[in-house]
């Protein structure tokens, strides 16, 4: 019989804490309602043209060339993606 590989828990997110880096750090450039400012709104109307990968990506990577930048040295992919679902559902706490 082969051994199999532990699975490992995916590391929990800390909701308040994200809901309040949205609100604050994304907010000041997307408007603090996320519906737009200098960045694009983040409105669940307004990301559905992105699958959720493409917004982990974002998020992480930013966007040569335009002012988002990247926030892979701030989040790990289970914030970025915890982030992305949030968003994408529209239910940020």
């Amino acid at each position: 019989m082969a051994a199999t590989a532990p699975v490992l828990a995916e590391e929990v997110p800390n909701a308040g804490k994200l809901a309040n880096l949205v609100r604050q750090d994304c907010g000041s450039c997307h408007g603090l309602t996320l519906r737009g400012g200098l960045g694009k709104p983040l409105t669940s109307e307004n990301l559905r043209i992105w699958n959720r990968e493409q917004i982990v990506s974002i998020i992480l990577d930013g966007v040569p060339g335009t002012p988002m930048p990247p926030w892979r040295a701030l989040l790990s992919e289970s914030d970025a993606r915890w982030i992305a679902e949030r968003l994408q559902q529209g239910n940020l706490p």
